[in-house]
């Protein structure tokens, strides 16, 4: 928009994973605000996006609601309308606005040689909720997965934008529907390999579980089909591989920095109590685009 100002533009819905309306609002909200986040922005105003039946309980589309505007207000942003239409099917979401430096904007695809690769929050939500929805799953861990997936990115993403991390972003994404193996291929390109060290990646612990009883997702599937031949596990432990394809609602930061600055986001995050993790490194382009051991 000018020297100092570009907007970024972006959309999220879909259908409830939860039961709870008013948590089925929180969660939507929070993934559909991350986008922003994810590329260095700060969310501005949101629209609201919903599918309703006609002669449905509108109590319970209030409560969605109400849980989507908690989280738009947290967000620091203005919740300034939104559109409605009739399904069977109640759907929520968001179109949010944000605005970004243009020479801050982080993108997701220029991971350098030599980069570190961190991320913000566990990993196996997916196979956590599906296996809860089905009477598989404790409420503890259920719970654990809530928790991820309503927390905002905007603490992580607050301290990368910290003095001395401001300008060490190469690359940045939100772990979501792809799982982490997929969006941290969309960061490769052609030249570039990822090394995921298996034993720091952080995952809710009875995902782990849910994984090697088969209490697996299709979206999972998808994600393992669409990169088999790029992805070399030098491991054989099946339910680590379904946690890494696991689809993430409202999912963690992906991000890369130098080496040199590894040690300050470690000590930045544990002083403002964010969560992050080292997950592996990145490489000039070897056979695979992603490495696991």
């Amino acid at each position: 928009m000018t020297e100092d100002l570009a907007l970024i533009q972006t959309l999220d819905f879909f259908p409830s994973m939860v039961s709870d309306p008013l948590l089925f609002g929180r969660i939507a909200a929070t993934n559909a605000l991350s986008d922003v986040y994810a590329m260095g922005g700060e969310p501005v105003c949101a629209l609201n996006i919903v599918t309703f039946p006609e002669n449905g309980n509108f109590e319970l589309l209030k409560k969605i609601l109400i849980g989507g505007t908690e989280k738009v207000r947290e967000a620091g942003a203005v919740l300034v309308g939104g559109h409605t239409i009739t399904d069977s099917n109640p759907k929520y979401g968001l179109s949010v606005l944000g605005r970004v430096h243009p020479k801050k904007i982080w993108q997701n695809c220029n991971t350098q040689i030599g980069d570190t690769l961190f991320l913000t929050k566990k990993l196996g939500v997916g196979l956590v909720v599906s296996a809860y929805n089905v009477g598989e799953m404790d409420e503890i861990s259920f719970s654990e997965a809530v928790t991820s997936m309503t927390t905002l990115n905007k603490y992580a993403a607050e301290v990368l934008h910290t003095q001395e991390l401001d300008n060490e972003v190469h690359a940045c994404t939100d772990v979501t529907g792809f799982g982490l193996l997929g969006h941290l291929s969309e960061m490769l390109g052609d030249s570039k390999t990822a090394h995921i060290h298996v034993d720091a990646i952080p995952y809710i612990k009875s995902s782990y579980t849910a994984a090697r009883e088969f209490l697996i997702t299709g979206g999972a599937q998808q994600n393992r089909n669409f990169l088999r031949d790029t992805v070399h596990f030098a491991f054989d432990d099946y339910g680590i591989e379904e946690i890494l394809f696991d689809p993430q609602t409202s999912g963690g930061l992906l991000f890369s920095v130098s080496q040199s600055v590894a040690n300050t986001v470690h000590a930045l995050f544990k002083e403002k109590k964010v969560p992050v993790w080292e997950i592996g490194t990145i490489t000039s382009r070897s056979k695979y685009t992603i490495i696991a051991d």
